[in-house]
């Protein structure tokens, strides 16, 4: 075996040294050619929609001069005849950091920052407007050259690092040219994210809700400095304002992050060009809403290796989706006529842009859309329209010669012209014998494919079922082949030689048998036959099939959003959590989302009729304290957050949202966590499955935040070093706040006056016009906290977990504030130990409104036998207990006149149950927001047939790709993390 690979090695030397170069490249700088270069005979695009046949274009000095199906040519001018080949325009990409070097990372990384690393410039380290990339670029000649192969002329790079992250610029990929004569424009537009700067350690903010409030105060402050108020001198303030009329470019990393970066924009009158995620397809009608031209990465996600069940069954059914839809966004962005660029962000320019482009268009994609997004629509968005993405008169001589149509597979680049430098990719002298053909030589035929590109080709050899080693050369026109023998026990090679100077379908040559006899060989090109190409086009729509989108896009989404019903539920025993108590055999009418009429023997009135004989109808549950759907919980890198939102960051995807509407839960206090002393702003939420985001806040509902004591605030059990570090620096920490931010309310009238989001919200709590829910524990800081607020002359909303406040309640009572607690957790931190399970019905006696919350995506599912432990633990009233999580919470949050009773006028929130609600026999089978059925157990049944179905058909669909060679990715299982008030997360 050594042998036969050392005569191959051999005879391979030998062809290298005939391609031998023996000129040196010159690739220092170049002097541009000032004469006229005229190109006639080509197939011109133009532009994306208008192609002139055997058209001409002259250029000069960098620019096109004419261009028409027929042009004067000046005297002197070279002349390329192009016949049979096709001219586009170099293609554009927006999103890059070519030439940039890479950002280093801050040295010590395992200790905390809280103040700025910069003097002269802003607050927070991740606000970088100043960042210039042009005063970071160097042209880097490799990679330059795979975007050249990928057909790309310019590119709008940036330095990737930052939040708010300074100006990129147009650079033009020009081969041997000045640093200088490459610039397009060095302040072409300004890059944003929600990710930190790698060069800081500064700890603020940890969270995406986090950036979202820089954003905003950088804004706000951007504007107050431009007005002459600052005393201090900021130079990130100042390039900001510099910037501000640039082309703003936001790069996120998910169809939620693109959402919050549009949310961002609309509240500051600034539309972005956002950096998508290639999802858009999942929310379209959002995404048009948005007006937003998207820069999308060219990247789709491999077929998952399915054929072991076990791991197959642990595949998510969203993921399967993506793999499935995704190779469909751009067709379905240009459908909804979403103005869009592609970007090799993310991919390898070289080997994987066009190989992913092609697949969009086999999926859909219009060849004239693709050609819009490399060309015309990045040149418009930047500000280059008709200099650059087009082949015009005036515009950059940017231009690619292909061999044909540019989204045919098999079409060659040969030359890349940028600013009328030729940047040479293949000889249009080299004939391209790529395709697949029968080879016959020696009395045997061979299947050979011939692949790559044409200038070098690679070759693949079967003679039967039987894989033959083979190795191709191909220069000049001259292709020498070489093949070993069938019988791998000898080293025995047949070498194949001929001179193919024209595009053939079949060729021929001498053939040198491995006795030294010379004979000759016939390569024949195969041709589909009209069965083969039937059942090759039957089996790519097989394949290419792509399933329905749902709302959300995941397992139990809803394929078209249901509707609001006019339901009369009859004959029902109905929990109404008013002073009417229970109703037996009672009817309920609800009309246009509102319940009309509670009584006996109700008339239809052309409403939906429900026979709830024998079942249970109840107002939806509401949770006081949730973390599901959301983001991200904890912004910690202060010890106060309040200006964050929980708005920001609710994740209408959440699957268990569903599984809360299955247990009966309607609405629901999505809280921050416990990080801090004073976290950020509560998001009330109507639990609406399908809906996006927006769609779900309970828009009625008055402003909640969220507060904590204890030990999670004095980081008792995490690893940190900001303050406070104990109770005792909690308290200061409130009194701290407080007092600046009544000093600030006072300076509002004041000339200079600086809006402070966070300093807003606390005054918004001063002055009664926002409430507080707040964690707690221990009866000492229960009692601190409400001398706090009584000093501050507000008081406390809500103390939630209070597993002491048997111990005070009478006090609590006192200053006016509700209790939402757990049933039955205790010990599972110190601070607990003290917890009982009578707390509830303890304070429930001495006149305090007490309700059962979750904290926990597992719990919220069956609140309601968390509520029915305090019929044993107490004594508790049935009725009594069932209040505790629908008309208490309601009350606690300021909602129970619109929810959390079955009361006329109210809305339509009703769960009908098939057993006593407090039961844990008990199943919600339907469950109503708002008069819509979010959720119907015979529906769910009918979801699981369908999901079922659905994933067979992934799983084949992946299972035949792999068999037909496609590349496959291993499942991965990861446990989602269940989130309490304590996770914290980390922005990158």
């Amino acid at each position: 075996m050594k042998l036969k690979l050392l005569i191959l090695g051999i005879f391979l030397s030998a062809f290298s040294m005939q391609s031998q170069e023996y000129f040196p490249k010159n690739d220092g700088v170049k002097t541009r050619n000032t004469n006229y270069t005229v190109f006639k005979n080509a197939k011109i695009h133009i532009d994306p929609q208008n192609v002139i046949e055997n058209g001409m274009f002259a250029i000069k000095e960098g620019k096109i001069t004419a261009v028409g199906k027929s042009i004067n040519v000046p005297e002197n001018s070279i002349i390329i005849d192009l016949k049979g080949k096709e001219v586009y325009p170099s293609f554009i990409d927006l999103y890059s950091d070519f030439g940039i070097p890479k950002p280093k990372k801050a040295e010590n990384g395992n200790s905390v920052q809280y103040d700025a690393g910069r003097e002269g410039y802003y607050w927070n380290d991740h606000i970088k407007p100043d960042t210039e990339a042009i005063a970071n670029f160097s042209f880097d000649k490799k990679e330059a050259e795979k975007f050249h192969k990928a057909g790309f002329g310019v590119v709008n790079t940036h330095v990737p690092d930052g939040i708010i992250r300074g100006t990129g610029m147009l650079v033009a990929l020009t081969p041997g040219v000045t640093e200088g004569d490459r610039i397009l424009n060095e302040r072409s537009s300004q890059y944003l994210s929600f990710d930190k700067s790698v060069q800081s350690r500064q700890a603020y903010p940890t969270s995406i809700m986090g950036s979202m409030a820089l954003i905003r105060q950088a804004y706000l402050d951007a504007k107050w400095y431009g007005n002459g108020n600052a005393k201090n001198k900021d130079l990130a303030l100042e390039a900001l304002n510099k910037n501000k009329d640039l082309v703003q470019i936001f790069a996120t990393d998910n169809l939620l992050n693109e959402f919050r970066a549009d949310k961002i924009g609309d509240e500051f009158g600034v539309q972005y060009v956002i950096v998508g995620s290639g999802k858009e397809y999942q929310r379209i009608d959002k995404v048009k809403a948005s007006n937003a031209t998207y820069i999308v990465p060219l990247k789709f996600p491999n077929a998952f290796d399915v054929e072991d069940p076990y791991l197959a069954n642990k595949l998510s059914l969203e993921e399967m989706r993506e793999w499935n839809q995704a190779p469909a966004n751009l067709k379905m962005l240009a459908e909804n006529k979403v103005p869009f660029t592609l970007t090799t962000h993310s991919i390898d320019a070289e080997k994987d842009f066009k190989t992913n482009l092609l697949k969009a268009i086999d999926f859909g994609l219009s060849k004239e859309a693709a050609l819009a997004a490399l060309t015309t629509v990045p040149a418009k968005t930047i500000g280059q329209e008709g200099k650059i993405g087009v082949i015009k008169e005036g515009a950059w001589a940017n231009f690619l010669i292909t061999s044909g149509d540019y989204f045919d597979k098999k079409t060659t680049i040969y030359e890349n012209w940028i600013q009328g430098e030729k940047k040479l990719l293949n000889s249009m002298d080299v004939t391209n014998i790529t395709g697949n053909y029968d080879l016959k030589v020696d009395g045997k035929t061979y299947s050979l494919n011939i692949k790559g590109e044409p200038s070098s080709p690679k070759t693949e050899l079967k003679l039967g079922d039987t894989k033959i080693g083979s190795k191709i050369s191909f220069n000049d026109n001259w292709m020498n082949l070489l093949l070993s023998s069938p019988d791998t026990t000898k080293t025995e090679f047949i070498r194949l030689v001929a001179n193919i100077p024209a595009q053939t379908e079949q060729f021929s040559g001498k053939a040198i048998l491995p006795n030294g006899n010379e004979t000759s060989f016939q390569a024949i090109m195969k041709k589909d036959s009209d069965k083969d190409k039937k059942d090759k086009k039957d089996k790519e729509a097989e394949t290419h099939k792509v399933v329905p989108v749902t709302y959300p896009n995941i397992a139990y989404g809803f394929k078209n959003l249901p509707k609001q019903e006019n339901v009369l539920f009859k004959n029902a025993t109905v929990w109404t959590s008013e002073d009417e108590g229970v109703l037996e055999n009672t009817d309920v009418l609800v009309k246009n989302g509102e319940i009309i009429k509670i009584g006996k023997d109700l008339s239809a009135g052309g409403a939906k009729v429900i026979d709830a004989t024998g079942k249970h109808l109840t107002a939806g549950i509401v949770d006081e304290h949730s973390h599901i759907a959301a983001s991200a919980i904890n912004e910690s890198g202060h010890n106060s957050s309040a200006e964050v939102s929980m708005e920001d960051v609710v994740d209408p995807t959440d699957i268990n949202i569903y599984r809360n509407l299955a247990g009966g839960v309607t609405t629901i206090q999505l809280l921050h966590g416990s990080a801090n002393p004073i976290g950020g702003r509560s998001a009330i939420l109507k639990l609406k499955w399908g809906e996006s985001a927006d769609n779900m806040i309970f828009e009625q509902a008055p402003p909640f935040i969220k507060f904590a004591l204890g030990e999670n605030v004095k980081q008792s059990n995490w690893s940190g070093g900001r303050f406070p570090q104990t109770r005792m620096g909690v308290e200061q920490v409130f009194t701290d706040y407080f007092s600046r931010a009544k000093a600030y309310e006072t300076s509002k009238n004041e000339e200079g006056f600086r809006k402070d989001l966070e300093m807003e919200t606390l005054v918004e709590i001063l002055n009664g016009e926002r409430f507080v829910s707040s964690h707690s524990y221990i009866q000492s800081e229960i009692n601190m906290l409400m001398k706090v607020a009584e000093k501050f002359g507000f008081n406390i909303n809500t103390f939630t977990h209070i597993l002491e406040g048997y111990k005070v309640a009478d006090k609590m009572k006192e200053h006016g504030v509700g209790a939402s607690t757990f049933s039955d957790w205790w010990a599972y931190k110190y601070e607990v130990n003290d917890a009982i399970p009578y707390n509830a019905s303890i304070m429930n006696e001495v006149g305090l409104t007490v309700a059962i919350n979750s904290d926990d995506a597992e719990m919220s599912r069956r609140l309601n036998q968390e509520a029915a432990k305090s019929v044993k633990y107490g004594g508790m009233s049935e009725e009594e207990a069932w209040k505790m999580v629908t008309i208490n919470p309601a009350k606690l949050l300021h909602v129970d006149d619109l929810v959390g009773s079955i009361k006329t006028g109210k809305q339509a929130d009703l769960v009908l149950w098939n057993d006593h609600p407090l039961s844990v026999y008990a199943k919600p089978e339907k469950t109503m927001v708002e008069g819509v059925f979010y959720f119907d157990i015979e529906r769910d049944s009918e979801m699981r047939k369908d999901i079922k179905r659905e994933r067979n058909e992934l799983i084949g669909q992946m299972l035949k790709a792999k068999n037909n060679g496609v590349k496959t990715q291993p499942v991965t299982i990861e446990e989602k993390q269940r989130v309490h008030c304590d996770l914290l997360e980390e922005v990158k």
